[in-house]
């Protein structure tokens, strides 16, 4: 039962890796010329999921999510983007700041991913944690000043 639900949470992070990563391939030529399928876009607004519990894979994630809110594109709409990063599942175990179980290259990705967060959190990113998967899963309520709770 749990390697099923491990298998399932590695197909949902490879999809959202995949759907990022075709986002910035698509993005690319927006650096040289205007993208048309977002020329008469007025909001852009999007909510991405993260639920690895993989250090590096979550850094990659958030990465690809902090270099879209950030392209031209995206920037070029006629109000602000909102984008929402939601911790679930296994991903709310990265946000405990008890790091012990984790080895040392996972807590320097660990390390990565907090700077990663709180520039993404200062560009105006907004980052939940899904309140029952800390509760189902976390040791502790994570603090960071730009993490809000909610229930998904």
């Amino acid at each position: 039962m749990a390697q099923v639900a491990l298998t399932k949470c590695r197909l949902v992070a490879h999809r959202v890796s995949l759907f990022l990563f075709s986002l910035l391939i698509f993005s690319g030529p927006v650096l040289s010329q205007d993208y048309t399928a977002l020329q008469d876009v007025e909001d852009v607004k999007a909510v991405f999921d993260i639920r690895s519990g993989d250090p590096e894979n979550v850094v990659d994630h958030l990465f690809l999510v902090h270099e879209t809110f950030k392209d031209k594109a995206v920037r070029d709409a006629d109000s602000e983007p909102e984008f929402a990063v939601v911790f679930m599942d296994k991903s709310v175990m990265l946000l405990s700041q008890n790091r012990e179980s984790f080895s040392p290259q996972e807590r320097e990705m660990l390390k990565k991913a907090d700077q990663l967060m709180s520039a993404m959190a200062e560009d105006g990113v907004t980052l939940e944690v899904c309140l029952v998967a800390l509760d189902y899963y976390g040791d502790e309520y994570p603090y960071y000043p730009w993490l809000s709770l909610c229930i998904v």
